[in-house]
């Protein structure tokens, strides 16, 4: 077997607790890339946060934002996937979010839409690199459908938050977390893993030659399916049970460490 896509997370996986790509990273990623490795982003994150990265790279790939509902060209800005929610399900989901009083972030054509500026929202746009567009009680009467929408609760109402969601919406929403307490609810069978293959395909790679990177729950798809799937050191224990390999953690270059291993493999099949 040999590897011929990468596709990795972004948060707490590639990038290091600086929220940066280190220069081991950067160095073993554009050797990937010189060995004729497809590489690409897999993230939760919204499109405009990931360009930079992708334009730091020089990545003229699709990249594979809001967990999969939108596969769009690095440079070119094509359009490959476009899977947003129902209208009306982010409607009902906007709704409880205001029953239930949760901090709720709606991502409408690369913008991020909340009801006001607040700790949850401060916080994000550190993250992110996106600032946040405040519109008041507009936020629960959207015209247009979304990416998908993210709630955020107190760490110890996570876990009740989370299955109260997943009941209320079965079958009409996609749960998953990319934090603790990051609630990110999608279209039905919009995932990391369905983006990736369905990525893999257009370049004729089949699923057993890509290999998936990441840390959280909303990696899981994708790791779990690859043909070599890999957690980080300081993955969620679930994440890294689903996984082949165990790398080094985000902030000790653990892509790094992952790629350099298939390089090294691989140029070892090759002089055999």
């Amino acid at each position: 077997m040999k590897i011929k896509m990468i596709a990795s997370d972004m948060d707490d996986t590639l990038l290091n607790n600086e929220r940066k790509i280190s220069p081991r990273n950067l160095a073993a990623i554009k050797k990937a890339l010189a060995a004729g490795i497809v590489f690409t982003f897999a993230t939760g994150r919204m499109y405009r946060s990931i360009k930079p990265f992708a334009e730091q790279l020089q990545l003229d790939v699709p990249l594979i934002a809001y967990n999969g509902a939108l596969v769009k060209g690095a440079l070119s800005e094509k359009v490959y996937v476009r899977k947003p929610m129902q209208l009306q399900t982010a409607l009902d989901a906007l709704s409880y979010c205001k029953e239930k009083n949760y901090y709720v972030q709606v991502y409408i054509d690369d913008e991020l839409l909340v009801k006001e500026e607040n700790e949850y929202s401060r916080m994000y746009s550190r993250i992110s690199g996106v600032p946040t567009t405040a519109v008041g009680e507009a936020v629960y009467h959207i015209t247009k459908a979304p990416y998908k929408l993210l709630l955020m609760t107190e760490s110890c109402d996570f876990a009740a938050a989370w299955q109260d969601v997943a009941n209320r919406f079965d079958r009409r929403i996609d749960v998953t977390s990319s934090k603790d307490n990051f609630l990110e609810l999608m279209e039905p069978a919009v995932n990391k893993w369905v983006a990736v293959k369905e990525l893999a395909e257009t370049f004729g790679i089949k699923p057993d030659e890509i290999m998936c990177i990441g840390d959280s729950n909303n990696d899981i798809s994708m790791i779990a399916n690859a043909g070599i799937g890999v957690a980080v050191a300081n993955a969620k224990p679930q994440v890294q049970q689903a996984a082949k390999l165990i790398t080094a953690s985000n902030d000790n270059d653990g892509v790094a460490l992952a790629i350099e291993n298939i390089l090294t493999m691989q140029a070892e099949i090759n002089l055999q």
